[in-house]
């Protein structure tokens, strides 16, 4: 299915919205039946028509086919938040005495489901180096349910090989779950290559504008429609009509935007590999990436998110550039018009910094739809005054 289409056209029916172009936000919470019979099918199987926004909503439908359509998945659920995606994929598929594999320092919200929710059921997580696929081979065992991915990752982009890993997990009887919130089906297919679940932050480049929060989980549709019955229904964790309109309105513009953002990153990139206070710029398709032949071979781009390590003596330093930007915003998140910065000093203690320590110099910089020139002068002006 051509991407143009899925953006603009699929699943929109406007024919019964009055042909309007933009599409509608059906605001909401219930829906009413003709007869008794017809809700008695709707208790019967709420995931085959519109009960309550709770579950099924014409809006959220909308949504769900047309990232299922870009993940090259056969259904998806789109959740009120990314954390909660992971949630309940990563809960649909563990029980009681259950065990995971997780690659090394997933995202927070992950980590912290495995080391402190999950435990409380006695079930256990074996972190590992995904980079390697023997360190998968070994830390499955018998009772394990989950391999967790993050290909990459959103601070020195590490990547696995979610072919490979596929293989050895269907070989184990093994569900694997991927984030994909770096690349966006635009750029990496994590289903194509055979891995279960995928998911991403909706919040991030599908939304595009900073306005709205949500995660989406596209995989197949016996696995979804379970999710959807169990975890997705009893945690309550589904999107507003609303907030989905705003994603639609989001996926319209894109691809317009990985485009720009794409062609400004590799220029900032540029600058600050030649810059006297950078010592080194991480970014999955750079050609001094340590794992370049693999990124290229499952990633069509990489867009606007990178991590440059600063030459600096005292945690002072990083924080006097930061704190001197004038446009660059310090935040998290990233995927919307603005561009941010967040520097890994922040997440600890100032007694605590090591200059030896390369994490704690690293600063990751999200490059937004603004201007190549304004965000380099900005960037400039900042290292001078450090």
């Amino acid at each position: 299915m051509d991407t143009s289409y899925i953006l603009n056209e699929f699943a929109e029916e406007r024919e019964l919205y009055f042909n309007a172009i933009a599409p509608p936000i059906i605001q909401t919470s219930n829906f009413a039946f003709s007869t008794v019979d017809e809700m008695r099918n709707a208790f019967a199987d709420e995931y085959s028509t519109y009960l309550y926004s709770r579950g099924l909503n014409p809006t959220v439908d909308m949504l769900r086919k047309k990232l299922a359509a870009l993940d090259g998945a056969e259904d998806c659920l789109v959740f009120n938040s990314g954390a909660a995606a992971i949630f309940a994929a990563v809960l649909a598929n563990v029980k009681s005495g259950g065990h995971i594999v997780s690659v090394y320092r997933p995202y927070t919200w992950a980590q912290r489901m495995f080391d402190v929710i999950l435990p409380r059921f006695n079930v256990t997580t074996t972190y590992i180096d995904g980079r390697d696929i023997s360190n998968f081979r070994e830390a499955v065992r018998p009772h394990t349910s989950v391999i967790y991915l993050e290909s990459p990752n959103s601070w020195d982009y590490k990547l696995q090989d979610l072919e490979a890993v596929a293989v050895l997990a269907k070989q184990h009887h093994i569900i694997t779950i991927c984030d994909n919130s770096y690349c966006t089906p635009l750029y990496q297919k994590p289903i194509t290559l055979g891995i279960d679940l995928v998911l991403q932050s909706a919040t991030k480049y599908i939304s595009g504008h900073s306005d709205t929060v949500a995660g989406v989980l596209s995989g197949g549709s016996e696995m979804i429609t379970r999710i959807f019955h169990s975890e997705y229904m009893n945690i309550g964790s589904g999107i507003s009509p609303f907030s989905a309109w705003l994603l639609l309105r989001g996926l319209r513009t894109l691809p317009a935007r990985l485009d720009r953002i794409t062609v400004t990153t590799m220029k900032v990139i540029k600058y600050l590999q030649k810059h006297p206070r950078v010592e080194k710029v991480i970014f999955p398709l750079n050609e001094n990436f340590e794992q370049l032949k693999l990124a290229k071979k499952q990633m069509t781009g990489a867009c606007g998110l990178l991590t440059f390590v600063m030459k600096a003596q005292a945690v002072e330093e990083i924080e006097k550039f930061c704190n001197s930007l004038r446009h660059i915003l310090i935040a998290v998140s990233w995927g919307g018009y603005e561009s941010l910065i967040i520097p890994k000093c922040s997440g600890i203690t100032r007694s605590n910094f090591r200059a030896e320590n390369i994490e704690h110099r690293m600063l990751r910089l999200y490059v937004g739809l603004e201007d190549t020139e304004y965000l380099i002068e900005d960037l400039e002006q900042a290292f001078q005054n450090c």
